[in-house]
């Protein structure tokens, strides 16, 4: 019996020393990670604190913020799209042997992107869109076996594109979209967007690779399709028969639009997605919005109901559903306007499409959902609460946000996109107060060679510039307009038309500010609802950019490059001092004769480029 108890007590020490070392071996390798993670923590600059829990002295970094792990503690994912982080990726990211997820996007990262990537076996998902990489793609990537989805777009990678990224069998999303890669592009299974690329030839562009033939070509109203096969051998004419008939079965899908997504699942697959878009099922959306009753409507415009909605997983959307009178001609295009410009804006300020449901009568798209409304609700929430959660500081940043966004649509777009209804309800407040700029998906592409001249006058009152109303000529400079009267919209809290002002004798808010600005009253401009709770000075100062925006001559307005300078403390002073020059010269012309100013107003209007405004919605 004694001889049975010490075999017991055997066992139970060998269980317990192998159960010791089984947690040592897990410590060790969770340590290893751990290692890994902090030497990435290292070349990061964090200004936001951040990663603040990233402790060097904790071995476990599963504890750790925007890690995740596996019941085997064991990193799965990291996590941090949208932190404001800088600096440069870590080699040691390729220590990460269980990573599944490496999610980095919208920061400011910038150097090469570290070949020891290309270790990550169990990667699945990578996301390193909209940061500051350059250097060529690696390589390497072409031995990530279990890669499915790889976002690299909207960085300043150079070089071509890796023929080894042919042997990824899974791979089923490859985003390239606006950087600066060049020469042939490889065949690839996946669904790919190389758009933004101007250097790229042979399929999915217009230019042939030096010694190809000429690539297809599309017109842009998918009238005519040209098929151009050289020098091709009776033997192999049945690959070319092939190669047309999947051709043509693209384009069915594609006319009237230049390439932007390529080899598109069948439509009826309720699984495909455009790009990084999901393809939501139709009856998906009727249950999430409660069959679009009117009790989750949240908005309406020109185009259509907007609707909250709560999906099955339990995420809160915007659904846009399109009147039906859109779904015909004119409304497809600007449907498939919205689908494939706004999917490749991507930027902190800006409303990003999250998906959209097409069926033979519907038009849907679904955006993130913006808690806070817009920021004219906000102003004009007389019941306090969401007007009051606009301090000054508030309204400054939601300032600088706006025209950051609307900065990126005209100078960091290729090519650039006008908004052409800049207004307070199209600037969009998140969970922290922050602009979001929405309703841009009906602009139009500015294409310098091609514009046009819109008869119908559209848009909002008191945000239509005075170029547009006289010539019916409309460019990025209208947009600073709408920006302009927007900003006075968040300091003085009023509408931009009013026509309560009608006895006041300025219906239009920017008359109302120019008379209170030339009577040296501008104290009286801010809202009231701020008491004394601003800066005065500042405030003067946010009114100066707003009169500079507004000017008449679009010409002399500023670019909203030029307008987010100001806003952060540049320039201002010096095109303040020569507007109001400007301004002495032009009365003094005003006491000479109406007909100066006349003349000077169609000088200014005839110089525009031109192109079709859409209707505001």
């Amino acid at each position: 019996m004694r001889l049975r108890e010490m075999d017991l007590l055997e066992a139970g020490f060998v269980l317990v020393l192998l159960l010791q070392l089984h947690v040592l071996q897990l410590a060790l390798a969770s340590n290893s990670e751990g290692n890994s993670l902090y030497a990435l923590k290292q070349t990061l600059v964090d200004k936001n604190n951040t990663l603040s829990s990233w402790d060097y002295n904790l071995v476990n970094p599963c504890n750790w913020l925007f890690v995740g792990c596996d019941s085997q503690f064991h990193v799965i994912e990291v996590s941090l799209g949208k932190q404001g982080l800088s600096g440069t990726l870590s080699p040691e990211i390729g220590g990460l042997p269980y990573l599944s997820n490496l999610k980095l996007q919208d920061n400011l990262i910038s150097g090469s992107i570290p070949s020891e990537l290309g270790n990550l076996q169990q990667l699945t998902n990578l996301d390193l869109s909209n940061n500051n990489f350059s250097g060529v793609i690696p390589s390497s990537f072409g031995n990530l076996s279990s890669i499915r989805t790889m976002l690299l777009n909207n960085n300043s990678l150079e070089g071509s594109i890796p023929t080894t990224l042919t042997n990824l069998p899974d791979l089923q999303m490859l985003d390239l979209s606006y950087n600066n890669l060049s020469g042939s592009i490889p065949q690839l299974r996946a669904k790919l967007i190389v758009v933004g690329n101007p250097n790229l030839c042979g399929t999915k562009t217009e230019i042939a690779c030096p010694g190809a033939p000429p690539p297809s070509t599309i017109s842009n109203h998918g009238s005519s399709t040209k098929v151009i096969v050289a020098g091709v051998a009776a033997s192999v004419s049945f690959l070319v028969i092939s190669s047309i008939i999947g051709f043509l079965s693209w384009n069915r899908y594609h006319a009237h639009h230049k390439e932007a997504f390529f080899d598109v699942a069948a439509e009826d697959d309720p699984e495909v997605a455009f790009g990084q878009l999901k393809k939501y099922a139709f009856r998906e959306l009727q249950v999430a919005t409660d069959n679009f009753s009117d009790k989750n409507a949240i908005g309406q415009g020109g185009f259509g109901k907007v609707f909250k909605g709560v999906l099955p997983d339990g995420s809160v959307v915007a659904v846009k559903r399109l009147k039906a009178g859109q779904n015909r001609a004119g409304g497809e295009h600007a449907f498939q306007t919205e689908v494939e410009i706004i999917s490749l804006a991507v930027h902190r300020h800006l409303l990003r499409l999250q998906g959209f449901c097409v069926t033979p009568s519907e038009r849907i798209l679904v955006y993130p959902y913006m808690k806070n409304g817009c920021v004219a609700s906000c102003l004009r929430n007389e019941a306090g609460s969401r007007k009051q959660a606009l301090t000054w500081p508030v309204r400054k940043r939601i300032a600088l946000g706006a025209a950051q966004g609307l900065r990126y649509l005209h100078d960091h777009c290729n090519p650039k996109i006008i908004h052409r209804d800049v207004k307070a309800a199209n600037v969009l407040l998140n969970e922290n107060f922050e602009a979001v700029v929405g309703d841009f998906g009906l602009a139009k592409l500015l294409d310098y060679k091609n514009t046009h001249v819109t008869t119908n006058v559209r848009g909002t009152p008191g945000h239509i510039a005075p170029e547009y109303l006289s010539t019916g000529k409309s460019s990025e400079k209208t947009d600073v307009f709408g920006y302009g009267i927007t900003l006075l919209e968040l300091i003085t809290g009023k509408r931009a038309f009013d026509l309560q002002r009608l006895f006041e004798e300025d219906v239009m808010l920017l008359d109302w500010v120019k008379r209170f600005q030339r009577e040296k009253r501008l104290k009286e401009l801010v809202d009231s609802s701020l008491g004394n709770d601003y800066n005065q000075q500042e405030a003067e100062e946010l009114i100066k950019v707003a009169l500079l925006c507004t000017q008449a001559s679009p010409m002399e307005r500023p670019k909203m490059a030029e307008v987010v300078g100001m806003l952060e403390g540049t320039g201002l002073a010096e095109r303040w001092e020569e507007w109001q020059k400007m301004e002495l010269v032009r009365r003094q012309e005003m006491e000479q004769g109406p007909h100066r100013l006349s003349k000077w107003m169609e000088d200014s209007g005839s110089n525009l480029e031109a192109i079709e405004l859409t209707a505001g919605r």
